[in-house]
């Protein structure tokens, strides 16, 4: 998938409604107040953890994530860094898809699109070291994060 191709998704997300509840399509997750999608996922590392493996799809992963860092950047100006680690160890969960994020991800830069309502977040996030990494984009209604 090129960097348009996930600039258009991420137009989509901007336009597309709520749903009223959690529902998951494809690789996409939504509910009340948030998108959530997988734009590029490495393979899995079940069977092949080795360094040469993973630093590839690491550095493939990366490489995605600033390549569209520098799309967004030019057209929104410069995104906020938001650290997701006090949102893992704070009392309450917080509101979707923050939650799910900071699971994934310690980071994720997050350009404010007050004409939509809603916020757009980048971040590269792997569920634990067997699982892929991924670039997800969140977009959520912008009272958040």
């Amino acid at each position: 998938m090129t960097t348009e191709d996930q600039c258009a998704i991420i137009k989509d997300l901007l336009s597309l409604p709520f749903p009223q509840e959690r529902a998951r399509v494809g690789n996409r997750s939504s509910g009340p107040g948030y998108h959530m999608r997988v734009l590029q996922a490495s393979q899995d590392f079940w069977d092949d953890r080795s360094e040469e493996t993973v630093e590839a799809a690491e550095e493939a992963i990366d490489t995605a994530y600033r390549e569209l860092e520098t799309t967004l950047t030019a057209r929104w100006g410069s995104p906020e860094t938001v650290d997701l680690e006090p949102y893992l160890w704070a009392e309450d969960p917080a509101p979707e898809p923050i939650d799910e994020l900071c699971q994934l991800s310690g980071q994720m830069l997050v350009w404010r699109r007050p004409e939509a309502g809603r916020w757009v977040a980048l971040a590269i996030g792997r569920a634990d070291r067997e699982f892929p990494i991924e670039l997800l984009a969140a977009v959520g209604a912008l009272s958040a994060p």
